[in-house]
């Protein structure tokens, strides 16, 4: 991503080692988007020449890819995409699914707020060109005064010309982009993996480097079904988990078999079960 420095804010004078990798994790995640399970990636030698990054910087984006599984090293070969995951729906498709508010007081510090081009791969997100502008919004999330999460927010710059970082700071988005901009947001698919800090992360979580970690992806789409936002957070593994209530039934004359469940081994719940689920964010006070 191409930042606009004339239109950015660092406030904390420690995001910059953030938003550098920010801008090469994009990139070979855009790699990866457009290539098969194991197809190659450009060498070291020259994605560091086309990204003008230092080798220490790329091969700390490419050790978090090969930690949460995206890509592969083979000695002597290469990098190459990791075989695809197994993806797991939380519920059936009639269940229902809502995410409310962790516990705690939950308050945000902008770090970065910019104008930038959206890119080949967050485009594709948004459904928008490559080449429109978004505003890119990095955050640092606390809970009671203590950091959280890294949120990276992806909006198309024409829904929200006027956001200002003041605004972000004083509620919740979601309502301000009804209340403000006319953007009344209606629903989201969001997935969640295990992952790793790497050292920027962990100096704003203030955790030890390769501490374990949740990688939260969202797409956000309002009352029209139109794309209005695209975030990844990293929130950390030692105080946050997300704790999920499964109500197991069989409804009258169904006929749908029975599927796999996360946590539940497939034929437990016999041919005909569904699970209504409701996923809640819990914030963990500490040991």
């Amino acid at each position: 991503m191409d930042k606009d420095s004339s239109n950015s804010t660092d406030p904390s004078g420690s995001s910059g080692s953030v938003l550098k990798r920010e801008r090469v994790r994009e990139h070979l995640l855009g790699l990866i988007d457009i290539r098969r399970p194991g197809d190659a990636i450009p060498s070291e030698r020259t994605l560091c020449a086309t990204l003008e990054v230092s080798r220490p910087t790329l091969r700390a984006a490419v050790d978090e890819l090969v930690a949460t599984g995206l890509l592969v090293r083979e000695h002597g070969r290469g990098m190459f995409v990791a075989p695809a995951k197994i993806t797991q729906e939380l519920a059936a498709d009639e269940a229902s699914f809502a995410m409310r508010q962790a516990a705690g007081h939950w308050s945000g510090r902008i770090l970065e707020h910019s104008t930038v081009q959206a890119g080949a791969r967050i485009g594709r997100r948004l459904r928008i060109s490559p080449g429109a502008h978004l505003l890119y919004i990095a955050r640092l999330r606390l809970v009671d005064g203590a950091p959280m999460a890294i949120e990276h927010l992806h909006i198309p710059a024409d829904l929200v010309p006027a956001l200002t970082p003041a605004e972000l700071e004083a509620g919740d988005l979601y309502e301000h982009l009804r209340n403000h901009h006319g953007v009344y947001v209606h629903e989201a698919q969001q997935s969640i993996e295990p992952t790793v800090v790497n050292e920027a992360e962990a100096g704003l979580l203030d955790v030890p480097l390769l501490s374990p970690a949740l990688l939260i992806e969202r797409l956000t789409t309002d009352s029209t079904g139109r794309p209005v936002e695209y975030v990844h957070s990293v929130y950390r593994g030692d105080r946050y988990r997300i704790v999920s209530r499964l109500a197991l039934g069989v409804p009258p004359g169904s006929g749908r078999p029975g599927a796999h469940h996360p946590g539940i081994p497939p034929g437990d719940l016999g041919r005909r079960a569904v699970i209504t689920s409701t996923t809640t964010g819990d914030v963990h006070t500490g040991p």
